[in-house]
């Protein structure tokens, strides 16, 4: 593969999301959970995304948290079914989710992998090659997001 400065990072960028994402989720199948199976323990962890130090949660809850990386075929509502009858989640009369101790523990296992991942991700890239390239999207971000006009 050839780069030249005239390519278009927008064609580069999807392409490059969409590997990750796709070798990611490979990877934490391997390992048997998925992507949103790892989001909805973490999002009803006290100890991790729940700024609600695990109150209980519904689906339209979780959905709405994870808005901004949720992918449109993620079905949260068989993820957590999934969840529920391996004894990782409990869902109450009115279908609030809360974390059980398994659950937990489980969440803590999947999050050991994420290392080895990430390392396989970022195979034959050094570290400051890494941390120049996500320079360059950040300014490419900055570069594209209109200023609101009081402070332009």
């Amino acid at each position: 593969m050839q780069a030249d400065a005239n390519q278009v990072a927008a064609y580069w960028t999807r392409l490059a999301y969409e590997s990750i994402v796709r070798f990611t989720r490979d990877e934490q199948a391997k390992r048997g959970f998925t992507q949103p199976q790892f989001w909805i323990l973490r999002h009803l962890s006290p100890h991790d995304l729940a700024p609600h130090d695990g109150a209980a949660r519904t689906i339209s809850q979780l959905q709405q948290a994870m808005t901004e990386y949720i992918r449109p075929d993620d079905d949260l509502a068989s993820e957590a079914e999934v969840l529920l009858s391996r004894g990782w989640i409990h869902a109450d009369q009115d279908g609030h989710l809360r974390l059980t101790d398994a659950g937990e523990a489980a969440r803590l296992q999947m999050g050991q992998s994420a290392p080895e991942i990430r390392s396989l991700i970022h195979r034959g890239i050094d570290d400051a090659d890494y941390v120049a390239a996500l320079t360059v999207l950040q300014k490419l971000i900055a570069n594209t997001t209109p200023v609101p006009e009081a402070e332009a």
